[in-house]
């Protein structure tokens, strides 16, 4: 059974910085392409990043250039450094594996405000 554990949100100002953690067990992680999603109450559930099993990464328009998703395969762990977060930046965060059949996570809220 794959389990998804995600980390590291919690409450930012906006212009701050937070890194979220997902580690990832009951596949072989290294071989999956991994993404991070985020969903505001009442809105669908949007892509945010990806990560191949090679490193190449993709990113929603609205958060290029601020964040950076990383992978480490030796821990099964992938990573989203968030960096000038917005208000609208503030959501529940969720990562995935990119592959069907797989459930979602409990996820991990952040919240950006003053």
């Amino acid at each position: 059974q794959v389990q998804l554990v995600e980390s590291g949100g919690g409450l930012v100002q906006p212009g701050g910085s937070l890194t979220l953690s997902c580690a990832v067990s009951g596949i072989i992680f290294s071989i999956w392409t991994m993404a991070w999603y985020r969903q505001v109450p009442g809105k669908e559930r949007e892509l945010v990043a990806t990560i191949s099993s090679r490193g190449a990464t993709t990113y929603a328009d609205s958060v290029k250039s601020r964040f950076t998703i990383s992978r480490d395969n030796a821990k099964n762990t992938v990573y989203l450094q968030m960096n000038r977060l917005k208000p609208e930046d503030a959501a529940v965060y969720y990562c995935k594996p990119v592959r069907k059949g797989i459930a979602w996570g409990k996820g991990n809220q952040v919240t950006v405000s003053s």
